[in-house]
């Protein structure tokens, strides 16, 4: 029995009881993160990171869950860890203040999900919102992988493990955060509180939390070729804004135009602020004054358009700069995923090891089950050893 390792626990869970406040988010490396990732989110964690009150912070490549719809090809998945990890990197999560972890590398998160499984219903797993939609999109039919259909819960164990308060996300991930409360509750309520429950954080931009394709569709892929990704150049984006839709209504300069729904505007919503007026495009203080005329009559896209560009290109221009610093620099980048990694696994053993104490299979560590029972059988043994001396005596 390892005493050190049990007096070891019980000082880390007397801490983490004192613990306020803890960011946890993670995205799956099946792609390069595009803009959307970055207002729908991406921005927000960097604002926790450096202004929130937060005595831990967490960032994770989910690479295990990108396996559930990527199992035949895992390269996908390998290739786009460094990907992500770059992304982050160049949009400025800092890992000095954020531990960034590779999820196949800690074995405690699977642990969890095994025990979480036994709490959750496969009706209730199929009622996912989130999880009914990207199953659709997926085209999986009825030969849908159990790894997908499991996705909250294996989220559910992510969030968990670091005892993760605050999850910035998108709105689409609502679902799945109202489902690993649910876990959680059902887990405190059978073994005593030992989960701790979360609360996702939206971006304050409602036009950052739904950030559509460039064509206006609700879906962004590669294949459709309607994404900006945070690593495209300049004259990427500038092609991609360039032959983007706007208004079909808008025929001429001078016809009344729509902003509602229009998708160069949706995105001027989402990133154009008054300081990107005043240095691309004094004619106007404000994106309210930019609609109102479009909607007058008399503007035309292109101008806008090309207005849109320099906003983004604007916006990404630094993140360009540091990730070509990271990607000379690939060792370093490992490096700091395996610190990162490293100090999230310390925290995951010692949920782990809570969540077993809960339940009751830790078997080693528990010098009081073991002594229990030690005492139990030397019991039965003495009794059994008395009456055969008992037996043994009437016989004489």
């Amino acid at each position: 029995m390892d005493i050190n390792r049990l007096e070891k626990d019980n000082n880390t869970m007397e801490e983490e009881k004192k613990q306020k406040r803890v960011m946890l988010t993670r995205d799956r490396p099946t792609g390069k993160l595009h803009i959307g990732h970055y207002v729908g989110s991406l921005r927000e964690r960097v604002r926790l990171q450096n202004e929130g009150n937060f005595d831990e912070r967490y960032v994770g490549i989910a690479d295990t869950q990108a396996l559930t719809d990527n199992a035949g090809n895992p390269q996908k998945v390998r290739d786009n860890v460094i990907e992500v990890a770059l992304d982050y990197l160049s949009v400025g999560i800092d890992p000095s203040k954020v531990s960034i972890f590779v999820q196949s590398q800690i074995p405690e998160l699977f642990e969890l999900t095994c025990y979480y499984l036994d709490l959750v219903t496969l009706s209730r797993l199929q009622r996912n919102p989130t999880v009914k939609t990207e199953i659709g999109l997926r085209k999986f039919g009825e030969s849908i992988p159990a790894g997908f259909l499991c996705y909250p819960v294996s989220q559910t164990a992510d969030i968990t493990a670091f005892r993760g308060t605050d999850i910035p996300a998108g709105e689409d991930q609502e679902p799945r955060i109202e489902q690993a409360n649910e876990i959680v509750h059902k887990f405190n309520s059978l073994y005593g509180d030992v989960l701790v429950p979360c609360k996702i954080v939206l971006s304050a931009s409602q036009a950052s939390r739904r950030l559509p394709g460039t064509d206006g569709k609700a879906k962004r892929s590669k294949s459709l070729g309607n994404c900006i990704y945070i690593s495209d150049d300049e004259k990427t984006v500038n092609k991609q804004v360039s032959t983007r839709f706007t208004d079909p209504t808008h025929l001429k300069v001078s016809d009344p135009g729509h902003t509602e729904g229009n998708p160069v505007f949706r995105y001027l919503d989402a990133f154009a602020t008054d300081e990107h007026f005043a240095k691309f495009y004094p004619e106007f203080h404000n994106r309210q004054e930019l609609k109102a005329a479009y909607e007058k009559g008399g503007l035309g896209d292109v101008p806008v358009k090309s207005f849109l560009a320099k906003v983004l290109n604007d916006t990404l221009a630094p993140f360009r700069e540091k990730r070509k610093y990271y990607e000379t620099n690939i060792p370093l980048v490992y490096q700091i995923l395996e610190e990162g990694t490293a100090r999230a696994r310390e925290k995951a053993k010692a949920t782990v090891a809570a969540v077993e104490r809960a339940i009751g299979v830790n078997y080693f560590s528990n010098r009081k089950l073991i002594e229990k029972q030690a005492k139990a059988y030397k019991k039965k043994l003495d009794q059994e050893a008395a009456r055969e001396a008992y037996l043994a005596k009437q016989k004489k």
